[in-house]
């Protein structure tokens, strides 16, 4: 597998914009969903619903999302290019999320419940999205991806926001000061 994972400085970047879908893109959208599922194959208990391009190392601003987030047997992504943030709304919720650039931790998030997304498809039509709920956490946290925004840093100073997965896949705490505070690949630029 090729992520990219912390504390990489590939995933601090902003990413640049794609202009032109050529076989380059397509390729890199290929490997991206193909990277997506041979992960989740070594995580019995994790699912990979998203994924953005600097996970891979690639410098463009290119998403890919799991039509079906709550089935493992669905391997179908949908492709967003530029996908930018137009409006957040709704209350803003705490929620464990995990990310495959941030091994072995989870967190508790808060992010807005709604989120409207503009973005072209992997045909260069735009598409408008209304997401709410997961979607919406989802699409947050892979932009925050696309300008070198870990969903880590939402939460680096919050003592009883950090998780693991034990060995029955339940997520329970880790010990902030031990595991977390001084964590260089987690906060590679903290004194």
């Amino acid at each position: 597998m090729n992520i990219v994972t912390t504390p990489d400085p590939r995933l601090r970047i902003k990413c640049k914009k794609v202009n032109h879908v050529d076989d380059e893109i397509r390729e890199m959208v290929d490997n991206m969903i193909q990277n997506c599922l041979d992960w989740e194959k070594e995580h019995k208990f994790e699912i990979s619903a998203a994924l953005a391009a600097p996970q891979l190392g690639y410098d463009r601003r290119i998403i890919v999302v799991r039509e079906d987030t709550e089935d493992k047997n669905n391997a179908t992504f949908i492709p967003l290019l530029n996908p930018e943030v137009i409006k957040t709304e709704g209350k803003t919720v705490y929620d464990y999320e995990g990310c495959l650039s941030v091994p072995s931790y989870y967190g508790m998030v808060p992010r807005p419940t709604k989120a409207r997304i503009k973005a072209q498809t992997i045909d260069g039509q735009e598409v408008r999205i209304k997401a709410d709920g997961f979607l919406a956490r989802t699409l947050l946290h892979e932009i925050d991806h696309l300008n070198g925004i870990l969903f880590i840093d939402h939460i680096k100073d919050v003592k009883d926001a950090f998780y693991r997965l034990n060995d029955k896949g339940d997520l329970v705490p880790v010990d902030y000061d031990k595991d977390i505070a001084n964590n260089k690949d987690l906060f590679p630029d903290e004194d």
